[in-house]
């Protein structure tokens, strides 16, 4: 393998070690596919980029992402941590937007901002896409707890804005933290199905500031628990706007993730439907942490 330069960033972070840990390798690395992959199992975070050139290519800036376990189309705090790289170490312009091309195809993200030379980044996600239902029975074993914790006055459903993810509605903060993958039910449920991952959701919170709690359960990806998922998220976003849960078309709100595993971490969500279309924008902030060179 030859050299090659990485950052190491903190995303939807408030402050360093917290939120999702993520290595961006800039162009230049030469990487074959499987040494990609091999990297991103070394480096054994929720995902690493790989950037492939140092201009836009048909419209956007190519990069790669990967989980310990294999490539995935999309991922939301890859997407802003590769675009703040992109943006502060790349680019000697400070562009307000800018353009990703991922697998899943391109992703816009600006840069909004706010409190004394504070930025908070923004993606726009694809239309999601609201696919199979699912009972509470076939959930309940998987996440070792008790059918009364899941709020029925929703659907258990598989959402995906590029990634699917089996989005369930719990009660409270004490369901959310009772949450225990059995991961031998776990497997078997998504053998077969697209989704494979889960995200649980609530109204209680740690932080009353925040409107919603969150966990994401990602074992198929090599992943136990996530510590913040801006792909889920933007799944939710969709999921809340269409199923009315804060009984309005349109939403901007603060969700909490990751103070179960010890990596609190904060991402906004604004969604609203615009006739037949929601649209989905995920955002928080990114944080420097490191950079080093792979040898």
């Amino acid at each position: 393998m030859k050299k090659a330069l990485f950052y190491i960033v903190d995303v939807f972070a408030e402050q360093k070690y917290t939120g999702n840990q993520l290595a961006v390798f800039m162009p230049g690395h030469h990487f074959s596919g499987k040494e990609m992959q091999q990297v991103a199992r070394e480096m054994n975070f929720s995902e690493t980029t790989f950037i492939l050139s140092d201009k836009p290519q048909k419209g956007g800036y190519k990069v790669r992402i990967f989980t310990p376990g294999e490539e995935v189309p999309f991922a939301g705090h890859p997407t802003l941590g590769t675009a703040y790289i992109i943006q502060k170490k790349l680019l000697r312009s400070r562009p307000t937007q800018l353009i990703l091309g991922l697998k899943v195809g391109k992703i816009p993200v600006s840069f909004e901002s706010f409190d004394k030379n504070r930025e908070r980044l923004w993606m726009k996600q694809i239309d999601p896409k609201f696919q199979a239902i699912y009972n509470s029975e076939q959930l309940v074993d998987v996440l070792n707890i008790s059918k009364s914790d899941i709020d029925s006055r929703f659907p258990i459903q598989q959402v995906s804005t590029g990634l699917p993810f089996i989005i369930v509605p719990l009660k409270s903060l004490a369901a959310i933290k009772k949450c225990q993958i059995d991961k031998s039910k776990y497997f078997s449920l998504i053998k077969d199905i697209e989704a494979k991952a889960i995200l649980v959701f609530a109204p209680q919170t740690y932080d009353p500031a925040h409107q919603l709690s969150v966990r994401v359960f990602v074992d198929y990806f090599g992943i136990p628990e996530d510590p913040a998922t801006g792909s889920a998220n933007g799944c939710l976003t969709g999921y809340l706007v269409k199923h009315r849960y804060f009984g309005k078309t349109e939403i901007d709100i603060q969700v909490e993730q990751g103070y179960e595993i010890g990596r609190p971490s904060l991402l906004y969500l604004r969604g609203r439907q615009e006739k037949s279309v929601i649209q989905v924008y995920v955002g928080g902030q990114v944080v420097p942490v490191a950079r080093g060179e792979w040898i």
